[in-house]
């Protein structure tokens, strides 16, 4: 077990200062790792891939708070969207209308946040400033009424350059304030293990950690 209890101590203290919530990041780490968070009173976890994210759903039946933050595939979203307490990633109208459409079906109402594209890097995803701004008036007109919009994720750039991180968070705080007005509009997701206090700074209510939590990443698993 890699857990280190301390870090996540201090971030729960963090977090609280700023009235914020805190996500472990726990993709390929075991449900060992999960429940021992569990016992320090963490009920929010991340998870990025829907394969392993139904596995764990199935072997940890407790009250747990499951957010899927990775890219997900429209053909993926009916594996997961019934027991996932929030979707990060909306990163396309088609995506967010297949998660209408499976909500739809199964009678329930899916929390979602729209994930714009603030970094300098082509890898990354997300709508850009229009596209949300679109998406919302959709909202707004009566359609998508299986979806709650809860707000706007974004990852900054990897970079040493905090100046630049900031400018890509503020950003992306300005874009946030101008709908939070809107029902249900609540949530900012922004700051990950390097960046989350720079990101809690400029306003995040939602902090996504996994390596100052879990240690490195193990993708030979």
């Amino acid at each position: 077990m890699s857990i280190n209890i301390d870090n996540y101590r201090k971030l729960k203290n963090i977090v609280s200062n700023y009235n914020a919530q805190l996500i472990a990041v726990s993709k390929t780490k075991p449900v060992d790792d999960i429940k021992a968070l569990m016992q320090e009173g963490q009920i929010a976890f991340g998870e990025n891939y829907v394969q392993e994210l139904t596995e764990k759903h199935e072997a940890i039946p407790e009250n747990i708070e499951w957010h899927f933050i990775g890219h997900l595939q429209s053909n993926k979203v009916k594996y997961i969207h019934q027991f996932v307490h929030l979707i990060h990633g909306i990163d396309s109208l088609k995506l967010l209308q297949e998660v209408n459409k499976q909500a739809e079906k199964s009678g329930h109402t899916a929390d979602c946040l729209l994930q714009i594209f603030i970094a300098d890097e082509a890898t990354k995803f997300g709508l850009d400033e229009k596209e949300a701004e679109e998406i919302l008036m959709l909202k707004e007109k009566g359609q998508l009424n299986h979806i709650r919009i809860r707000g706007l994720m974004g990852m900054a750039s990897f970079t040493e350059n905090t100046h630049q991180i900031k400018s890509e968070f503020s950003g992306l705080k300005k874009i946030f304030d101008q709908y939070k007005s809107q029902a249900h509009f609540d949530t900012l997701s922004m700051g990950m293990s390097g960046d989350y206090q720079i990101a809690l700074d400029c306003g995040s209510t939602m902090i996504r950690i996994g390596s100052a939590l879990f240690g490195a990443r193990n993708y030979n698993q």
